[in-house]
């Protein structure tokens, strides 16, 4: 039985993001904005629901080359989970290098990049499709014999470990900076200052970052976020904006070379008719500003509400996926996208949110009525339907004033 550590390490994360907002609010920090935690913590709950349905496509590559074509038959002993961990590391390190170095890669990862803020909940804005080619670049543990299941424990440790560098509240950890990756070297990792971009890719040891030429020690103030700016709570928009422009970019390429070199470039790379590469700009502090959207209370607490709704479907589905029907979790995960979908155009004041929001109320209807048919549990159906209906309520009443949120 596979355990999913992720999955159960939720309510930590929750509660260490509670730590860090109450600590941060007391010593006045604004490490946090509403709109923006928001904005995280929706794209790690689409990435949980999309990889729910790859989990099993994704991992069948790893566990036929282990079953027929591995080279050593290794024992689970404890070196064997010492040299694995050193390998799950090692290769961490290179497919997250090159998702930084070649643009079809980046055009995934960049999710994880574009928050102007750096905090916990940045740790959890995570990409909807990386997950689709990452898995590749651990092959070559699969070809030397290691268990899949001792495989997928290490790597979901290693993404766990990766929680707790996304902050600001922890400064220089002394000794442990030559060793570990910390919160001053991923600082640097997520800086958009010229010097910061495309350093320190470890995951759990910087030692690869200091072998291989990457590693930058944090220095200047690092300014956090992408050379530009999503500007943009829209967590669909998030992960597709980057393959609208590379297609772009691809469209406009005379020569087909060019076409094919515009996705396994690097970021900035275009063909010399279109200006050729384009280095990131140095940050001028004095014209510097985070994108920012304000709305009223009774918006803040309507799309504080759809999130939250957000949340607790994701989890029920994180948790109940293999319990419920093909069409039933397609339905739920649906319904819960589309919430974060109108949550984060409800934050930007977008002209479509009225019209797609009514469809997601219908889409409600229709998927309590099918949970229904399949006999789900009636507190939970009546706990959904009355958030549902209180929501239908509070929604008339954003919709008449919606001009003025």
């Amino acid at each position: 039985m596979k355990t999913n550590y992720i999955a159960l390490s939720v309510p930590i994360f929750f509660i260490l993001i509670g730590i860090e907002l109450a600590y941060t609010f007391y010593k006045k920090l604004n490490y946090y904005r509403l709109n923006d935690s928001i904005a995280n913590l929706s794209q790690g709950i689409g990435s949980q629901l999309v990889s729910l349905f790859m989990k099993s496509v994704l991992f069948v590559g790893y566990l036929y080359i282990f079953k027929h074509w591995r080279l050593f038959e290794i024992p689970n002993t404890i070196w064997t989970w010492i040299v694995l961990f050193i390998g799950v590391d090692f290769f961490y390190y290179w497919f997250h290098r090159m998702s930084h170095q070649i643009n079809a890669l980046w055009a995934a990862h960049i999710v994880h990049h574009q928050s102007e803020e750096y905090n916990l909940t940045v740790a959890l804005r995570q990409s909807w499709f990386q997950g689709w080619f990452s898995w590749v670049f651990y092959l070559p543990l699969a070809f030397i014999g290691f268990d899949p299941i001792m495989f997928l424990t290490l790597s979901s440790f290693n993404t766990l470990y990766q929680f707790w560098i996304h902050t600001r509240t922890i400064k220089s950890m002394g000794f442990l900076e030559y060793i570990l990756n910390t919160p001053s070297h991923h600082r640097v990792h997520h800086g958009s200052n010229p010097k910061y971009i495309d350093k320190n890719h470890a995951g759990t040891l910087i030692i690869w970052d200091r072998m291989f030429g990457t590693f930058q020690k944090e220095e200047e103030e690092v300014y956090y976020g992408i050379t530009k700016p999503l500007a943009s709570w829209n967590p669909v928009w998030a992960n597709l904006h980057y393959w609208k422009e590379l297609l772009e970019t691809a469209k406009k390429s005379e020569r087909f070379s060019d076409k094919i070199n515009v996705f396994i470039k690097p970021p900035g790379w275009f063909p010399a008719h279109l200006g050729g590469f384009q280095a990131a700009p140095e940050i001028d502090a004095d014209t510097y500003k985070k994108f920012h959207t304000e709305v009223n209370v009774p918006a803040i607490v309507y799309a504080t509400l759809l999130f939250l709704l957000s949340l607790g479907l994701g989890s029920y589905q994180l948790f109940n996926f293999d319990r419920l029907s093909i069409v039933t979790n397609i339905l739920i995960a649906t319904f819960t996208i589309t919430s974060l979908l109108t949550c984060g155009a409800l934050l930007e004041k977008k002209r479509w949110f009225v019209a797609v929001e009514a469809s997601r109320f219908l889409l409600g209807f229709v998927i309590i009525y099918v949970c229904y048919r399949q006999n789900m549990s009636v507190t939970y159906l009546g706990v959904l339907l009355t958030i549902h209906l209180a929501l239908l309520i509070y929604f008339f009443f954003i919709k008449s004033s919606y001009r003025n949120v």
